[in-house]
């Protein structure tokens, strides 16, 4: 047990000497630290972070995440399918899908998919 905190002692003694070193030997210039910012599709990263955001982006993205859900919780009713009976799969899919649907319908009366609001 005393050798396993020996060791780790050295393994962090080294790895923090190697990071010292980095940072005092590594070259930087105002041209390195444009370079390594972050490109954000076209926008100013040094700019305020608190520009108007669309909510019909935001709200189209949220349908597209729960339809893409859906679709990943009807791959395993295809196999409950092969394992149950028809009319116990059919049962459970109508109230996946009414769930789905009845989604669908309030989002349409919501507006959210209108985009020209």
């Amino acid at each position: 047990m005393l050798l396993i905190m020996y060791l780790s002692m050295i393994i962090m003694m080294i790895s923090n000497i190697m990071m010292f070193l980095s940072i005092i030997l590594s070259k930087k210039s105002f041209s390195d630290r444009e370079k390594s910012s972050p490109f954000e599709c076209g926008f100013d990263p040094k700019s305020s972070a608190r520009i108007p955001f669309s909510l019909h982006f935001f709200l189209i993205t949220v349908i597209f995440l729960i339809f893409d859900v859906e679709i990943a919780l009807i791959f395993p009713i295809i196999n409950l399918f092969k394992m149950t009976n028809f009319i116990l799969w059919s049962k459970i899919s109508f109230f996946f899908i009414m769930i789905l649907l009845i989604g669908l319908y309030h989002e349409w009366n919501e507006n959210m998919l209108n985009w020209t609001n």
